[in-house]
Formats: structure tokens, C-alpha cells, sequence
């Protein structure tokens, strides 16, 4: 068995927002993923220690189960939802989540999903929605929503932190799409890799976390 090369497959399996998953189709996504899996499942049978290849095995296939379903939960996109009792279902069940509160007739909203939407592909292991204010009416009320737009990021079904406005972001209409990835990876809603233990089988080492005017129309109050 070739160790290097499994470990830089298994490098590739903890390390789900590898830059490149963002620009690919969801087919084309889906064919590399079972091309992967395909290939590091071959090379851990090739492993001389029974051992070895049993626990790589067995853990492989807990990985490929939980992506798997991960797809089916839609991560790994931007979508919305309308439904206020499914949006309380997914922020509490779901490990991760970052939930952003907007108002279709606010300008620094579309700012804000513009940007979500290119972070979600790159960050897998959380879910990323969109929520119209209206459609959750009572959702709104219980997490004290005032100003939008509004990102709350959940983890482990606890609300942890909140993005108001663009204030954090340099109070600018344009900023990089960096500055909220920093921002969002300080709860740590986001993260630059999600062990899988292939790291630890195969002394994988996964990189780091993420590194390093106000007008009156600037923010939209829900009170006005």
C-alpha cells in the first residue's frame, strides 16, 4: 500500500471546502466524490495490516453514509425556506447552521446572500438558509430581530452569534467575501476542515481555521 497517497486522499475527505468544490457542478461534484471514495476504499484493501484496513474501512464508510446525507439535507448550497416550524427544525438539529433574516425590499440583503451563497459550497459541513422575516413572524420575535440584515449562526442548536448589518464589515456596501468568512469562523459556525479519523489512521493533518459611513438607510429596522 502506497501510505502517502492515502493520506493525501483522506487529506481530500477532511478537507470538504477545498476551493475547486465551489465551482463545480453538482454532477460533476458527485461523479469526484464517488470517484474519491472509490479510490481511497481501494487503496485501504491494498493495506498489508488487517487492522488497519479494517478500521480505515469502516470508517470510510461512516464517512460516505454521512456525506451522503449531508447532500440529502442540502448541504453544500443556499436555499430558502419559508416554513417557520422547518426553519426552527434545522437550526436546532443541525450542527452547524447559519441562518440569514431578510427583507426582499433592502438592498444590503442581496449583498449579504451574494456572498452566503459563495461560502456555502466551500463549507459543507454547515448549512447555510435564507429566511423571509415574514414567514417567520414569531422566530423573529423570539430571537429579538431588530435590524436586518440579520446572520445568525447556529451551533449545536444554540444561537452562539449574530452578524447585524454590514458594521463588522467595514460599513461598506462592497466588501470581500473573506471578511464575513472570517467573521463567521470566529463562533466557529464555520471551519476550514471536519475530521473524519482517517486523519488520525493515516497521520492526516488537516490545515488550520480560517487565517487571518452610516446612513439612515444603511440598515433596515423591522420597527419602522
Amino acid at each position: 500500500m502506497d501510505s502517502s497517497k492515502v493520506a493525501s486522499l483522506a487529506a481530500r475527505l477532511v478537507e470538504p471546502n477545498n476551493p475547486s468544490h465551489s465551482h463545480r457542478r453538482h454532477e460533476d461534484d458527485e461523479d469526484d466524490d464517488e470517484a474519491l471514495f472509490a479510490e481511497l476504499e481501494a487503496e485501504i484493501e491494498n493495506d498489508s495490516n488487517s487492522t488497519m484496513r479494517e478500521q480505515g474501512l469502516e470508517i470510510l464508510r461512516r464517512e460516505m453514509e454521512r456525506m451522503k446525507e449531508m447532500k440529502e439535507n442540502k448541504h453544500g448550497t443556499y436555499g430558502e425556506i419559508a416554513d417557520e416550524k422547518e426553519v426552527v427544525r434545522v437550526s436546532a438539529h443541525e450542527p452547524k447552521c447559519v441562518v440569514h433574516f431578510y427583507h426582499s425590499n433592502f438592498k444590503r440583503c442581496e449583498i449579504m446572500d451574494k456572498h452566503l451563497a459563495k461560502l456555502a459550497p466551500k463549507y459543507f459541513n454547515t448549512r447555510f438558509i435564507r429566511v423571509f422575516v415574514e414567514n417567520v413572524p414569531w422566530l423573529v420575535e423570539k430571537l429579538g430581530i431588530k435590524v436586518l440584515p440579520c446572520v445568525v449562526c447556529f451551533v449545536d442548536g444554540v444561537s452562539k452569534d449574530r452578524l447585524i448589518g454590514f458594521e463588522e464589515l467595514g460599513n461598506e456596501d462592497v466588501f470581500p467575501t473573506a471578511a464575513l468568512e472570517l467573521r463567521l469562523s470566529m463562533c466557529g459556525v464555520i471551519q476550514k476542515s471536519n475530521p473524519t479519523g482517517l486523519e488520525t489512521v493515516y497521520n492526516v493533518t488537516p490545515s488550520r481555521g480560517v487565517g487571518t459611513s452610516t446612513a439612515d438607510d444603511d440598515v433596515f429596522d423591522l420597527d419602522d
